[in-house]
């Protein structure tokens, strides 16, 4: 193999596992962890050709010191990838939940359309029950 020969190999190698790193870390690598505790604000089912569940969730807080006792409200936009995660978060619905998410550097359409992929979830209320119990009369 001539040298001209041999730097075109080197470049096309250094090139395409560059690629492949960018790869890996802009869509598989898990940036960050965490739990959010809040109420289901919305959650659904959307997506054009790959159905994914999609939801916002409402957390309440205290605003800084500079505005003493006033209240705020912060949005997590999030996605579900896993059914039946998204099944139990449709069950709680109606009640405060905490949600273990991970946030990756970019978006997959079979993933969702948020960076924030919810994995598992952690009830801080009883589902809602849809059975009314008759109260015993005397």
């Amino acid at each position: 193999m001539s040298t001209g020969g041999k730097v075109i190999s080197w470049i096309s190698a250094i090139v395409i596992l560059s690629l492949a790193g960018f790869i890996y870390f802009k869509f598989c690598f898990v940036y960050a962890e965490g739990v959010n505790e809040g109420d289901i604000n919305y959650f659904q089912r959307e997506g054009y050709i790959f159905k994914t569940y999609e939801g916002k969730m409402i957390q309440t807080g205290l605003k800084s010191s500079k505005e003493k006792g006033s209240i705020q409200s912060n949005e997590f936009k999030f996605s579900v990838a896993d059914k039946h995660v998204a099944d139990m978060i449709e069950a709680r619905s109606n009640t405060g939940v905490k949600l273990h998410w991970k946030r990756y550097l970019g978006t997959l359409p079979w993933r969702g359309n948020s960076e924030f992929i919810v994995d598992s979830i952690y009830s801080t209320a009883k589902p809602a029950s849809k059975v009314v119990t008759p109260i015993p009369t005397e």
